[in-house]
């Protein structure tokens, strides 16, 4: 089952609220979605931020894309990065999806406490869409 992050059910969820204990701190993730190698930013693409937590699949983040391709800081539940033993920092992953019409595609993150982590998407546009956007 799909649920927001706000929603009320999740306030008697052990297995969510266990995670919001784990998980004090906040990251930040900022998407950039183009084509073209990057020259020709997507507007629009649709990007879903989710977790499984228990038996559940929580969306954190559901938005698109601005006319710059971008989202900026969307914030997200971490754990404090700092361990006892200064090598690997705490992180939780995420599933990013981004779809429109033609496209799904799907990419795992990790989130750290106090980092933003850009994720690039390269979207490789369908034939009709080339013609169109070159008046073909």
């Amino acid at each position: 089952m799909e649920l927001f992050y706000t929603d009320k059910l999740l306030e008697n969820d052990s297995s969510f609220q266990e995670f919001i204990r784990n998980s004090p701190g906040t990251g930040y993730l900022k998407i950039r979605a183009t084509s073209a190698n990057e020259a020709v930013p997507v507007e629009g693409l649709n990007i879903k931020v989710s977790k499984e937590i228990g038996n559940n699949k929580i969306i954190f983040y559901e938005g698109k894309t601005d006319y710059s391709g971008m989202i900026n800081n969307i914030s997200l539940p971490a754990p404090m990065a700092i361990t006892d033993d200064l090598v690997e920092p705490n992180f939780t992953e995420y599933l990013i999806e981004a779809t429109n019409k033609d496209i799904k595609q799907e990419y795992t993150i990790s989130i750290c406490c106090g980092f933003t982590v850009i994720q690039y998407i390269n979207v490789t546009p369908t034939v009709n869409e080339i013609r169109n956007y070159y008046g073909s």
